[in-house]
């Protein structure tokens, strides 16, 4: 009996040796992400006598097979005992954060955090800061660029001296003939600062940033760009007086590095610089690096800043705003409107109607509205849609009247874009227009229009445009459909394309929540009834359906004298689409 316990107790450990053992992958990897029970049938002690020792001495396996181990370990501590056992995880861990594999190692770095936050300080000092010492010292890159990752979680926790030797050895990191392990250094040196003492902040850390952001070592735009993103953490640890000291020179020369990748990166986080630093660095000195960036000579760096144009300006305090745009921002947003790159230009498109409202209402007369009409004229269509799907931002400030004299004739023109999406894009945007203009404008200028869009050629336009339909009855009111809409609709039903004596039907379908009773009744269901005799199948089939919608809203006289018979006659019909419809609707009539 013995013996069997024994064996029984070996057997979950056994199997995962010979599963691991496997040349099939998947099946390896699968047994990985069965630790946790493995680790539950053995017990914690034997976990960490027998089922760590062997991860740790054992692992040699596909990059897969490794990243699930490392994620597996970071969630062990309750199967290890507890925090008081965590530093037993440590060593697999460690000989996982040395293997070539990056994303192998990021998820070993992880876990390690993970289990760094459980341990007390005394363990972190007796067994966590000599594995980020160890790793700091490999003579392989890939411990030290994992090593990068550790300082933050260990540094609070330990005694002065051992600070001391930290900050010593992430110096030394920093300084990495390894352009990878600077790479890694610059993009953990943020959170680092954050961990460091404010006087050692300054003495120490900040001049280890400034060599990462002027990194000319074998020409490493790699970490400078790194570094960009680690300045704006560090900006918002300083008083303003500090970062203007300390930082302003190399977010000055990020703004104008040579590697338009760094440019590119100091354009993408603009905002949070902008934030950072606060409104004076803001006005005295970055205002000037923005503008520089809209106007700068790739492509991609104009986009990104353009896409930040409308933030920027929003985040400037209010009483600068006007002083700042005008003379800085707005003669560069008039040179991106004729920008070459389509790419540029789409990006300004989607954020220069949100400056009206901070403009105010004559500055968006006298200078936005010219370029508005330059960009709905654009070439490409996603410029011209970005500018369509922002148009009630500039109505908010200049009211309709302007807009509809301004901007109406050019959106007049793009209803009728070989472009579906921008005509769509103008469709959605129809029914604001509509309440604004009121019902005269809208029937002088727009009606003929939206009337056009129900035998649009694409299917998503009629389908829009039908949509629209009971948004406009809303707004004008139902005398105004009955004289204007539901007629000039009806008559569809005669129309020799059958897609559009569909869109009567899918018309009907909208209309119906909207129209009173006797409206229906008068008028729909007769047509509903003639065009249960259509040709084409798939309008038959969508009378069925149209009938199975608008049945709540008919009354019982109608339903047995009018809508029954149809329904019989289309149940007779030779399409079994139709036949299954129409048995679905017989059904509703029924309940």
């Amino acid at each position: 009996m013995a013996a069997t316990s024994e064996d029984d107790s070996l057997y979950p450990i056994a199997v995962l040796i010979d599963e691991l053992r496997n040349e099939d992958v998947q099946l390896r990897l699968n047994s990985i992400k069965k630790l946790s029970t493995i680790a539950l049938a053995l017990g914690v002690e034997r976990t960490r006598a027998e089922l760590i020792p062997f991860l740790t001495d054992t692992i040699e396996d596909e990059d897969e097979v490794l990243w699930a181990l490392a994620e597996q370990l970071g969630n062990f501590i309750p199967l290890v005992g507890g925090p008081e056992y965590a530093s037993c995880l440590l060593s697999p861990l460690e000989n996982l954060a040395t293997v070539e594999e990056t994303v192998v190692r990021e998820k070993a770095t992880e876990s390690l955090r993970m289990i760094a936050g459980h341990h007390s300080p005394a363990d972190i000092e007796t067994h966590f800061a000599p594995l980020v010492r160890r790793l700091s010292q490999g003579d392989w890159f890939t411990s030290r660029t994992s090593a990068c990752g550790l300082y933050a979680v260990c540094y609070p926790h330990v005694s002065v001296a051992l600070k001391t030797e930290l900050r010593t050895m992430f110096k030394c990191l920093c300084t990495d003939d390894t352009p990878m392990v600077r790479r890694a250094a610059a993009s953990k040196i943020g959170e680092f600062a954050k961990a460091v003492e404010m006087e050692h902040l300054k003495g120490e850390i900040i001049p280890l940033f400034n060599s990462l952001a002027n990194d000319e070592q074998f020409s490493q735009d790699s970490v400078r760009l790194l570094a960009v993103e680690a300045g704006i953490t560090i900006a918002g640890l300083l008083t303003e007086s500090d970062i203007e000291t300390l930082l302003l020179p190399m977010f000055r020369s990020a703004a104008s590095d040579k590697s338009w990748r760094v440019r590119f990166m100091i354009a993408d986080k603009f905002i949070e610089l902008q934030n950072a630093v606060g409104p004076t660095i803001t006005k005295n000195h970055l205002v000037f690096h923005f503008s520089g960036l809209l106007k700068d000579v790739e492509a991609e760096v104009r986009a990104s800043a353009a896409n930040k144009i409308k933030e920027f300006c929003t985040n400037l305090p209010p009483e600068i705003q006007e002083a700042v745009i005008m003379p800085n921002i707005l003669p560069a947003v008039k040179e991106l409107v004729c920008d070459t790159n389509q790419h540029v230009k789409a990006a300004l498109a989607s954020v220069i109607m949100g400056l009206s409202p901070i403009m105010g209402k004559d500055n968006t007369i006298q200078h936005l509205l010219p370029l508005f009409l330059i960009l709905l004229k654009d070439e490409h269509s996603d410029v011209r849609l970005n500018i369509i799907s922002n148009l009630d931002s500039v109505n908010k400030v200049i009211g309709i009247h302007q807009l509809s004299q301004s901007l109406l004739p050019a959106i007049v023109e793009l209803a009728e874009d070989p472009k579906w999406r921008v005509r769509l894009a103008i469709i959605e945007h129809m029914p604001l227009l509509a309440e604004q203009l009121g019902v005269e404008f809208f029937d002088e200028k727009l009606n003929s229009l939206c009337m056009s869009w129900l035998v649009d050629g694409v299917f998503a336009i009629r389908s829009a445009a039908t949509a629209n339909l009971k948004k406009l009855v809303a707004i004008f009111g139902l005398e105004w459909a009955q004289n204007t809409v539901i007629t000039r609709v009806l008559s569809m039903a005669r129309d020799p394309n059958y897609l559009h004596r569909m869109t009567t039907l899918f018309a009907i379908n909208v209309l119906v929540p909207v129209c009173p009773q006797d409206v229906i009744t008068k008028f729909m269901v007769p047509v509903i009834s003639n065009l249960a005799n259509d040709a084409v199948p798939n309008v038959r089939f969508n009378v069925a359906k149209t009938i199975a919608y608008i049945l709540p809203n008919l009354d019982a006289h109608t339903v047995d004298g009018q809508i029954k018979p149809c329904l019989t006659k289309l149940q007779l019909d030779d399409d079994a689409d139709v036949k299954w419809f129409a048995n679905e609707a017989l059904l509703i009539c029924a309940n």
